[in-house]
């Protein structure tokens, strides 16, 4: 049974003049990648978590705090919008009047405005580069997947019969393509449950076992049922749209039907990188 998450804790550094760096919470560097802070937050959880220190209220303080540090720095939104209010506290809240920070001089505040406005562009940047990242892994899941229920709709309809009537070396070329295919969607499929799937009797709420999947949507079950329902729905499809039609190849869908759909993933998964690359 899936357990409930507690509400996640948001921004409180809004609610305080003297901003927490969370940065220095999880031991990290501002320029951190998001695999770089879920692997510090992990670290730490694991040190820090309450049922490794005995309910010690000192630990379980700083635990609240690693928690509260990455809820903010692993969506790249809040994070972007907790950085433009550390990068503001930073050049303009500084009470020292000797330093470069709060001087008056024209060419101290010149400077200052400089280097805030590049911080500033690192970090729009940096919230681009996260969210075109975070696209790319999401394209690659939905490019096969419509690919696959696609291809099942048209081998459904035409039901060709090439392969035994193929010279032997088209009939290498296709074995080698479709064992090509089969293992690139066995890696896409993979990839896929990896980020966005759990097991339904995983504890979802676990720090200790380094699990994330208290985010991911979908059971492996889910995914699965939908992946195969969705593949015959498609190809019975096309085999009752076929039925109605002229016959193209042959009146039944014989055997070699199963070379096609993963040949076709292929084609279309590579299309699709080479064009992504293109347009980056």
């Amino acid at each position: 049974m899936r357990r409930s998450r507690p509400p996640p804790l948001r921004l409180s550094f809004c609610e305080s003049r003297e901003m927490a760096n969370y940065y220095e919470t999880l031991k990290v560097s501002p320029k951190a990648s998001s695999a770089e802070i879920k692997s510090a937050y992990r670290r730490l959880a694991r040190k820090l978590h309450p049922d490794k220190n005995n309910g010690s209220e000192e630990t379980a303080l700083a635990f609240a705090a690693i928690a509260e540090a990455y809820e903010i720095l692993r969506d790249p939104a809040d994070r972007a919008r907790y950085d433009k209010k550390l990068l503001h506290n930073q050049f303009n809240g500084s009470s020292n009047g000797d330093s470069v920070f709060a001087s008056s001089n024209t060419h101290a505040q010149r400077w200052r405005q400089l280097v805030y406005e590049h911080r500033y562009n690192e970090i729009i940047n940096r919230m681009i580069a996260e969210e075109r990242r975070e696209s790319m892994a999401l394209q690659k899941i939905i490019f096969p997947t419509v690919a696959l229920f696609v291809s099942a709709v048209f081998v459904g309809i035409l039901r060709p019969q090439l392969f035994a009537s193929s010279p032997i070396i088209v009939k290498i070329i296709v074995v080698t393509l479709f064992i090509a295919g089969v293992i690139h969607l066995i890696r896409r499929i993979r990839e896929a449950f990896e980020k966005y799937t759990y097991y339904p009797d995983e504890l979802h709420d676990s720090i200790l076992d380094g699990s994330e999947t208290v985010a991911k949507p979908f059971s492996r079950l889910t995914a699965s049922a939908f992946l195969i329902v969705g593949f015959l729905a498609c190809l019975g499809a096309g085999v009752l749209i076929g039925s109605s039609m002229p016959t193209v190849f042959s009146t039944n869908l014989g055997p070699e039907f199963v070379f096609y759909p993963p040949i076709f993933v292929l084609f279309v998964d590579i299309m699709h990188t080479f064009a992504f690359r293109v347009d980056g």
